[in-house]
């Protein structure tokens, strides 16, 4: 057997401290920021409380700029690995990856999974996982079809995609069951065979689940007691459990901090001009305080604990800059892309997704997710959630279907009630607008919007009339 030597160029990200610090403050909520700042003002004598004058912030952000402090080229490599570094980033043999894991209560569900499988699982598996876990949605389901993403995770970690799979798989299979299924449909026998029960109700969920979901979601009793040839009992048990379930495997607990909402970001219509800014009250200032700053630089060698305050200082403030930077960024995109919603309302919501938003300012689009999960905006239309101003683009058309929602909503409204719209008339009125969806889509809408069929919409008398 003959030894070769090969040279391999690869491309990875080794996250630093600095850089695990500036994920974590970039998925903090307002409040949860503040209490960040508070315990970092009360544990480093170095750090306070800046002007209100936007002078005050420039010199905070000049002396993070200083060295030790992170680069923006080291911010935009964040998103590509995820949240640690692959095999190949160039870390020694003895490198441990779950260093590499942000610290402390993350707000990220994806970090707390891997903090959770870093116990157990390898260095190698972690990356693999990692990868996974970046391309999953908020309720984490796969953001890519699950073939797609395959050949993907082969090109970027030059790893079989088999043993890719099988990590997957783990991830599926695993504490959080359901966790990178490709559908509701992987994501429900999962959680299913986690419960390893063997009784009647469960095995006729599990057939339920697997072939017959779509009769399922259309609440047809009868269809599904036909197709799986059990009778209305046995059904009811097995929708029964079915319904335990949990629709996705993220299930974020509400926490204290997310019941009281502040902006992040305020929106106003000045001059014609929409006007971005963010909220000073969520948005804290905060500096290295320019007399112990003096006071080191004069003594070198010296006060080595507090130069390492220092540092950490140092990090911190820049790490801050970056996330409102971000935010800010990502905020007037949305606000450019949906005028004509903040303008008209929800029918003229645009399609917009992550990707669109990423390319838009030069960033991935995990880092667009945690930019703007459990951020809030306001704007003259009401305060919420930055993720409400994405939409998705309805299938074959070119509009949202968050747009076609609440025209479904308003067609509804606005009918007479001695005759309500049947589903198929109001995809007749929405084809007359340019807008061409199926009859099951505006079922689909109709449900969504917690509002009944034309039979059930029908004013009581002349119900009465029609039943006579």
């Amino acid at each position: 057997m003959k030894a070769t030597v090969t040279a391999k160029l690869s491309q990875g990200v080794n996250l630093t401290p600095q850089l695990l610090q500036s994920i974590r403050l970039l998925q903090l909520t307002a409040p949860q920021l503040e209490m960040e700042l508070r315990e970092a003002l009360e544990r480093n004598p170095l750090l306070e409380t800046g002007d209100e004058d936007e002078a005050g912030e420039t010199d905070a952000q000049a002396q993070a700029g200083d060295d030790g402090a992170l680069d923006a080229a080291a911010w935009d490599e964040l998103p590509e690995p995820a949240f640690m570094s692959g095999p190949s980033s160039g870390g020694g043999a003895d490198d441990d990856a779950t260093a590499r894991i942000a610290a402390g209560d993350s707000t990220d569900w994806r970090v707390r999974t891997l903090r959770e499988l870093a116990a157990d699982w390898s260095d190698a598996d972690l990356a693999i996982a990692s990868w996974w876990l970046d391309h999953c949605d908020d309720r984490g389901f796969l953001e890519v079809p699950h073939p797609e993403l395959l050949t993907r995770a082969h090109h970027a970690l030059s790893l079989p995609p088999l043993e890719i799979e099988s990590v997957r798989q783990r991830l599926l299979h695993g504490d959080w069951p359901g966790l990178a299924a490709n559908d509701a449909r992987e994501c429900l026998l999962a959680q299913l065979a986690a419960r390893g029960a063997s009784d009647g109700a469960h095995g006729l969920a599990r057939s339920m689940v697997a072939h017959h979901l779509d009769l399922l979601a259309r609440h047809d009793h009868a269809a599904l007691g036909k197709a799986l040839e059990a009778d209305g009992d046995a059904v009811q048990a097995a929708i029964a459990v079915v319904l335990s379930l949990r629709p996705s495997a993220v299930e974020e607990p509400a926490t204290a901090a997310d019941t009281h909402v502040i902006p992040d970001v305020v929106v106003r219509l000045l001059g014609g001009t929409w006007r971005v800014a963010l909220n000073g009250r969520s948005t804290p200032r905060l500096r290295i305080s320019a007399h112990c700053e003096q006071a080191l630089s004069a003594a070198p060698g010296e006060h080595g604990a507090l130069r390492g305050l220092l540092d950490e200082a140092r990090w911190l403030v820049r790490g801050i800059a970056m996330r409102n930077d971000t935010l800010l960024r990502t905020a007037q995109v949305l606000v450019e892309r949906q005028q004509g919603f903040l303008e008209q309302g929800e029918e003229s919501i645009a399609p917009l997704t992550l990707r669109e938003v990423a390319d838009a300012i030069g960033m991935h689009e995990s880092t667009v997710s945690r930019i703007t999960s459990g951020k809030y905006i306001q704007t003259p239309r009401g305060t919420f959630e930055l993720k409400r101003l994405f939409a998705v683009r309805l299938e074959g058309a070119a509009v949202s279907g968050s747009a076609v929602k609440a025209m479904v909503k308003r067609l509804i409204d606005a009918e007479p009630p001695h005759a309500p719209l049947a589903d198929d008339v109001i995809a007749g009125m929405l084809a007359r607008q340019g807008v061409r969806i199926a009859r099951r889509t505006v079922a689909k809408y109709r449900d969504q919007l917690s509002i009944g069929p034309a039979r059930a919409r029908m004013h009581p008398p002349v119900a009465a009339r029609a039943a006579c």
